[in-house]
């Protein structure tokens, strides 16, 4: 088997119908194995130089690390925001048929 590099992947948009186009995109071109799509996120941060603040949803995406860069350029094709937050780490520890099953699952 190949050297695992799971990774785990945060990003947050403004609509339902918008985060399940991102997700179904990455999932239909398996370059994601699962995408939850948590809603109800309340997001408080400095946008040009003030605070502000939006609803929005929260894209958790389990990938393979090969994959992102191409899911940088299918987010930023499909994201509404000027800059979409794309921020990810390397997944150490996970259960080993749940890995295998995310590992198979991607392209």
């Amino acid at each position: 088997m190949r050297s695992l590099k799971p990774y785990l992947l945060l990003s947050t948009t403004n609509s339902r119908k918008n985060a399940e186009k991102i997700a179904g995109v990455l999932i239909r071109e398996k370059l994601a194995a699962c995408v939850n799509i948590i809603p109800n996120v309340s997001s408080i941060f400095r946008w040009r130089g003030k605070i502000d603040q939006a609803q929005e949803l929260l894209l958790v995406i389990k990938t393979d690390s090969r994959f992102l860069k191409k899911i940088e350029k299918t987010i930023r094709k499909h994201h509404p925001y000027e800059i979409p937050e794309m921020i990810g780490w390397p997944i150490t520890w996970g259960h080993k048929p749940y890995l295998k099953w995310l590992m198979d699952s991607v392209s």
